[in-house]
């Protein structure tokens, strides 16, 4: 059975806050009643650091803030602001764990090294100026309360046993660690190992499909994989899936072919393991309502493994991706035909 563990966590809800530090209008509709208590008191040295992090990272690079950093702060032990102060002082140590997992890319790499001076800046004006006793105080009594009502039932549901089954390998452990966060909305955020981030404000089957769709990032290697990258890239001709990929709210993320296929995939995956599971959103509800209706991908795989009652005979996954795209049915020009039959 699934062995879970649920925390708060400082660290992560830290880094969620700076989407309200930076005053993005994006996350402000997700907490239009959310007190900011550096409101209009940012030193002119500390607010210029937050605008350059919000343009480079966001505007620039289409990054989601919180997330990118709870990912990359995952790689070190540390909880309180010094630790993140030094890692980002000296961030080798980072560096050296961060390599060893499936997420480092060069090119990203490059640009939390062009960021650090205003992380230093913001970070150590928030441990100047009391975030983490606010935090304490005000946050994480909330988030420990949750957490208590949280735990009651969540032995019963294995998710890893399903996870297995649906990717067709085992993974590295059979404990799911849960942070429970009050800043995180409306992200459910994957970090390095067996943990997950997701809100306190969502009901108890969020965290069951979350963590059902977590901890499959990613379900295959991309990076190693040059047949798969070309089924990938191959997409880029389907014009309904690119006009997807192009055209919605930056904010969501899923801003490449490569990032909204792998979610896809994970989609479609984690779809049935709720059906499985009696926790699931109707499918259809789901891909019409979530996202903009960008996941066009998960709505075809999803109805390709339904028709073959996927996945009776153990296939990897990233051996039925390449099977059903040289069966022709999952290649490009066929997405749009799935998606309307899928709503017909």
């Amino acid at each position: 059975m699934t062995n879970w563990k649920i925390e708060p966590s400082f660290k992560y809800d830290l880094c969620c806050f700076l989407n309200i530090l930076t005053a993005d209008p994006y996350y402000k509709e997700h907490y239009p009643n959310e007190p900011n208590p550096y409101e209009n008191k940012l030193p002119a040295e500390v607010q210029n650091a937050v605008t350059s992090l919000h343009k480079k990272l966001k505007i620039d690079n289409e990054i989601i803030i919180s997330a990118w950093l709870c990912l990359y702060f995952s790689a070190i032990e540390g909880e309180e602001l010094g630790d993140l102060i030094d890692a980002v002082n000296d961030p080798s140590e980072l560096k050296t764990n961060f390599l060893k997992t499936p997420y480092y890319d060069e090119e990203k790499w490059g640009i939390f090294i062009s960021v650090r001076e205003e992380l230093l800046l913001i970070f150590q004006y928030l441990k100047d100026n009391g975030f983490k006793e606010y935090w304490t105080e005000n946050i994480k009594p909330k988030i420990v309360k949750r957490i208590e009502t949280e735990k009651q039932g969540l032995d019963k549901y294995d998710v890893i046993a399903q996870n297995e089954n649906m990717l067709g390998f085992k993974l590295p452990s059979g404990t799911i660690t849960v942070y429970i966060l009050y800043y995180n909305r409306p992200h459910g955020i994957k970090i390095t190992g067996m943990r997950f981030l997701t809100s306190m404000h969502w009901p108890f089957e969020i965290t069951i499909r979350t963590s059902a769709h977590e901890m499959m990032h990613p379900p295959y290697d991309h990076k190693n994989d040059a047949e798969l990258r070309g089924v990938i890239e191959s997409f880029s001709r389907d014009e309904f899936v690119m006009d997807r990929v192009n055209n919605h709210n930056k904010s969501l993320g899923y801003n490449s072919l490569e990032g909204l296929f792998e979610e896809d995939c994970v989609q479609s995956l984690d779809q049935l393991i709720g059906e499985n599971l009696s926790v699931a959103i109707d499918a259809r509800k789901r891909w019409k309502d979530s996202d903009e209706g960008i996941h066009v991908l998960a709505i075809a795989l999803y109805q390709i493994m339904k028709e073959e009652n996927y996945n009776s005979k153990g296939e990897v996954f990233r051996d039925f991706v390449i099977r059903i795209n040289k069966e022709g049915r999952f290649v490009p020009g066929k997405i749009r035909e799935y998606y309307d039959k899928f709503y017909k």
